[in-house]
């Protein structure tokens, strides 16, 4: 069912009066043709309708305003929406859909059926005759596998016409890395065992292979067969040290762990699969999110563009509930012919490996943005973002912070061409303003700061970003008049008429109207990424002078009351609020604390 499409407007009215209400999955068309949206629905009619009858993020209101005509294909069921709206959004690539970039085939290892089998990579189909184990995350991950079965199990791993025309061994055998089945060195029984090793190895079952090479080492020295048993002593020695390394506890099946991180207009999942129980290894993906900011939709999105098509674990574990997560275990369990589920709310040993992979990433995401490359093409988006005549090397971004107006910090951050420049960061402590004066604090710190600079004790930056709207920047623009600053672009950061990320709007000084940036812009990116940066700054700032505050303001108003006391005090009585609890008489039992001082600190607290 479809609606021409053209530079006309689109009658939505008219067009949803006749849409089922049928399960199936509709495509928004724009005017050239091409496809701005795919999307499923149970009920087509209800949610095609949402578009153009509820308020909409800026993200959907920009795609519903290109709209020039509506497909729809009805399936039988949700499920199936699902796996078509799959297949449509990998081959279409819809401008306005999360896309996963990385669809590549993952590598394998690969157990041929051959009479002298061998152990191989492969990425692909796999139709060949033999078993497969994987998929690994990366080749790095399966190449080290390879490595180590080549070390504990003695399995050729060369192609089979290097093996069929062999006269003598090879390299690999001198260093006892295959047994040379291919000049007979090895009767095919005893190559079987070593096979039939690496193949429980690869299950995950080390424990039953550790148990078999210590039967026949013990059964080797009872026939003074030494040097076969040191080199099964050996080969156990090595697999319990692979054990331990890499094995999780407690776990014997198949999961996967899945985290999301979203930073500075990036988005970053990184997987972790496990296997027979084996930590296979992690990779990180960065996927086009369109501008959505809900980690729960590009969780839905990621899982059924990766894992359809491919082999599924019987359980992942995610770091925030995905969308439609009953959908999602239905299909993925149809997919899979037997039950998967997906978690997010775990314990235990599960927990940690859930923080492990949040971390991974946090940390990748880190990397990305502070890449060179990355930082050159924002830098080259900012330029032309905001109608530049260079591309800026230098940029500071103030930000301030308090708690009901009280000890109030200000933040300044620093970004050049290679990303933060944390030695240039610096944070003031506002003093002498009304509290919650938020355009003094800003005035007060930028006065100290480029004061400074101006006296030679730093260097001037290209752009100023304010987190703020007009009020900030014209407060920041008096102080850079007042100081005789000229050639600083000034740029104020609004969060948006919803304070959603990727709606923030940019005042420039004399300008009546912000920029507005589409949000997959990577100059948007970059400046919400120097803006969080000095959000963070200046909260870490205001908790540590908050806290310091709490912990020794009274006490350092007493006389006698020295660094080493204080800090005598505060271990003793676990704190500040110990401190306040104890009488006279449990004052005096801290080391270094007489009467007289016990008296002081005591009507220190309970002064009227």
């Amino acid at each position: 069912m479809a609606l021409e499409h053209g530079n006309t407007f689109f009658d939505h009215k008219h067009f949803l009066k006749s849409l089922t209400r049928l399960p199936g999955v509709y495509r928004m068309m724009a005017g050239d043709g091409s496809v701005l949206y795919v999307g499923k629905a149970k009920d087509l009619k209800r949610r095609v309708s949402s578009y153009f009858t509820r308020a909409q993020n800026r993200r959907i209101q920009l795609m519903v305003a290109k709209i020039q005509g509506i497909e729809v294909t009805v399936t039988h069921t949700e499920a199936e929406a699902l796996i078509l709206e799959n297949n449509l959004i990998k081959s279409l690539k819809p401008k306005y859909n999360i896309l996963l970039r990385d669809d590549k085939s993952y590598p394998y290892i690969y157990l041929s059926a051959d009479e002298f089998p061998r152990l191989a990579y492969h990425r692909g189909k796999r139709k060949a005759k033999g078993r497969f184990f994987g998929p690994y995350p990366n080749a790095g991950s399966m190449r080290e596998t390879l490595q180590l079965l080549q070390k504990l199990f003695p399995v050729r791993q060369c192609d089979d016409s290097f093996y069929s025309n062999r006269s003598r061994p090879c390299l690999q055998y001198q260093i006892k890395r295959c047994s040379a089945p291919c000049v007979g060195f090895i009767s095919e029984e005893a190559y079987a065992e070593d096979v039939k090793d690496a193949v429980l190895f690869l299950e995950g079952r080390t424990a039953e292979v550790i148990d078999g090479l210590v039967a026949r080492m013990e059964k080797a020295s009872s026939v003074l067969a030494f040097e076969q048993a040191a080199r099964l002593r050996d080969q156990i020695a090595a697999l319990s040290r692979i054990q331990e390394k890499q094995y999780i506890t407690g776990e014997r099946g198949d999961l996967d762990i899945i985290a999301c991180s979203q930073k500075g207009g990036s988005t970053c999942i990184q997987l972790f699969l496990i296997r027979h129980g084996r930590n296979l290894g992690n990779k990180a993906f960065f996927p086009n999110t369109a501008g959505v900011d809900n980690e729960g939709e590009i969780l839905s999105a990621f899982i059924t563009q990766y894992y359809l098509g491919k082999q599924i674990p019987a359980e992942i574990i995610v770091s925030h509930p995905p969308d439609d997560r009953a959908l999602l275990e239905e299909v993925l369990s149809l997919e899979a012919g037997r039950q998967v589920n997906v978690r997010q709310k775990v314990r235990a040993n599960r927990a940690q490996w859930l923080r492990m992979a949040m971390q991974n990433a946090m940390l990748a995401l880190d990397a990305k943005l502070a890449s060179k490359a990355g930082m050159r093409d924002r830098l080259e988006a900012l330029q032309r973002g905001l109608n530049l005549d260079d591309t800026p090397s230098r940029m500071e971004c103030f930000d301030i912070s308090h708690t009901s107006g009280e000890l109030t910090v200000a933040s300044c951050v620093v970004f050049d061409s290679n990303g933060p420049l944390k030695t240039d960061y610096r944070r003031f402590n506002i003093e002498g303003i009304q509290g919650g004066d938020d355009y003094a604090a800003m005035t007060q710190a930028l006065t100290r700061r480029y004061t400074r600079i101006q006296s030679g004790e730093g260097v001037l930056p290209d752009i100023l970003f304010i987190d703020g709207g007009k009020g900030q920047l014209h407060a920041a623009a008096n102080v850079l008049e007042e100081l005789a600053i000229v050639g600083v672009l000034l740029v104020g950061v609004a969060k948006g008429p919803d304070r959603r990320a990727g709606m923030e709007q940019l005042f420039l000084l004399g300008e009546d109207l912000p920029i507005i940036l589409p949000a997959d812009s990577p100059a948007l990116h970059l400046i919400q990424q120097i803006r969080d940066e000095a959000h963070r700054f200046a909260i870490t700032g205001h908790r540590q002078r908050r806290n310091k505050s709490r912990k020794t303001s009274v006490l350092e108003q007493i006389s006698g009351i020295g660094a080493k006391r204080r800090q005598g005090l505060l271990k003793h009585f676990g704190g500040i609020q110990g401190i306040a609890r104890a009488g006279i008489i449990d004052l005096e039992r801290v080391e270094g604390i007489s009467r007289t001082l016990a008296e002081q600190i005591y009507a220190a607290f309970h002064e009227e």
